[in-house]
């Protein structure tokens, strides 16, 4: 039996024996006192409260908590060109290396806000980021140095398409404090290369082999998410990936898989795309996400991270996360880059920000603050109503995760994947990731 309790966070299984006890405690009429492990264990996960509690108000705090100033989230564009050219892609490509006035005006932001701030966290995005490996380091020593003068707790992610992702470079990126990766593989071979090629033809697949393979080699400790993107070229193939991946990373907890339907997301050849209907993408994510588990494989943390309080929040909905571009231009969402909701203000050289306040508000207040839908939803502590923001923007409908509609196969992949043993072992010097929402572009 596993209990989730979205308030919290937890997650627990209870065997056979214990079911009987656990369900008369979960009654309305509660219980009198914690005289066994059982009532005691259900108690300090949150599933039984005392009578007083008004778990309404806590919600209403939890809500709020996310308008916390002394964090702050920046996505970095730090360049906006690609060395790929994905045939699901979105940006255009027209800016290149972020400018050095915006460059400067990064590192004074973040030295304004200093002190003021008990944790920042960066996304390093692009484009491809990695064709800015220079400009990484350069910002990674001011963060860190920053973050070390001010004791704020500073972490980092990269998304990368993975073909610069040497060993070297990999080892570098861990010691600017990025602990968390994502990269894609659409299939084996020529079925990844169809859809992911580079830009000036030729395929990428055996070089993110061969990049992975040699990260797997590190001893340190990382989250490195293998993002799956399916449509309906595809998907009869993905089986043979899971199958080929199994033979590199299976029973590396270290190394999790993604599954994700590819949608129209904005890009020149949205109208090409055979994509998925919504019936079966909701299905084969969590078919193919436990086939891999079955195999050995882990499941991106990303997954059981999303359970989490807020955690199932949009970046674009959180008051304190920004996405600075290549030139300055401030956006709430990596997706709809050329939308003018989307362009929320400018940072200037010294660091200040000019903000559209009006629009600001559209992406951070237009969950459950409006939906009384999303207000009596069991995982509205997750999600808060707003897991895509600009989906409600576009559709006017709930952006309901994909755990959410499949809470019961996902608590059950979560609790599986939890039994998997690890097969490498991990310095006791190494830094643990902390696990943060972020995405590949979608």
């Amino acid at each position: 039996m596993i209990l989730y309790n979205s308030y919290t966070g937890a997650i627990v299984s209870f065997s056979e024996d214990e079911k009987p006890e656990v369900m008369a405690c979960l009654k309305r009429a509660g219980i009198t006192e914690l005289d066994s492990d059982v009532k005691k264990s259900l108690y300090d996960h949150g599933f039984i409260v005392p009578g007083h509690v008004d778990q309404k108000r806590r919600a209403l705090f939890l809500h709020e908590s996310m308008h916390r100033t002394d964090m702050m989230h920046l996505i970095l564009l730090v360049t906006e060109a690609c060395n790929f050219r994905c045939t699901y892609c979105y940006e255009k490509f027209e800016r290149g290396k972020m400018k050095p006035g915006i460059v400067n005006g990064v590192k004074a932001l973040v030295k304004d806000r200093a002190g003021t701030l008990s944790n920042l966290h960066i996304s390093w995005f692009g484009g491809e980021p990695l064709l800015q490996m220079p400009l990484i380091e350069d910002l990674s020593h001011t963060f860190l140095s920053i973050a070390q003068e001010n004791q704020i707790q500073y972490s980092a992610d990269v998304v990368t398409n993975g073909y610069f992702l040497t060993k070297e470079a990999f080892e570098k990126l861990l010691s600017w404090n990025v602990r968390q990766f994502m990269v894609t593989i659409d299939g084996v071979g020529e079925m990844h290369d169809r859809t992911r090629h580079l830009a000036g033809g030729g395929g990428t697949f055996d070089q993110i082999i061969e990049n992975l393979r040699a990260v797997k080699e590190c001893s340190a400790d990382f989250d490195f998410t293998i993002r799956v993107n399916f449509d309906q070229e595809n998907i009869k193939e993905i089986s043979n990936l899971i199958a080929c991946l199994k033979a590199y990373f299976a029973h590396d907890k270290r190394f999790g898989l993604f599954f994700h339907p590819v949608g129209r997301w904005g890009g020149e050849h949205d109208d090409e795309l055979p994509i998925c209907n919504h019936i079966i993408s909701n299905q084969k994510i969590w078919e193919f996400t436990e086939e891999a588990v079955d195999g050995g494989l882990g499941m991106s943390s990303l997954i059981s991270g999303s359970m989490m309080p807020t955690a199932s929040v949009c970046y674009a909905a959180k008051p304190n996360s920004f996405v600075i571009g290549a030139d300055g231009q401030l956006y709430k969402c990596t997706t709809c880059l050329d939308e003018e909701i989307n362009k929320v203000g400018k940072l200037h050289e010294d660091g200040s920000l000019a903000i559209d306040f009006d629009k600001l508000a559209t992406w951070v207040t237009s969950g459950e603050e409006t939906d009384s839908g999303c207000q009596s939803c069991f995982f509205r502590p997750a999600c808060q109503g707003n897991h895509c923001p600009y989906y409600r923007m576009l559709t006017g409908e709930k952006p309901c995760p994909y755990e959410k509609k499949n809470i019961r196969k996902v608590l059950s992949l979560i609790w599986k994947d939890s039994l998997q043993e690890t097969s490498y072992s991990v310095p006791a010097s190494s830094v643990s990731s902390e696990a943060v929402k972020g995405g590949e572009k979608e």
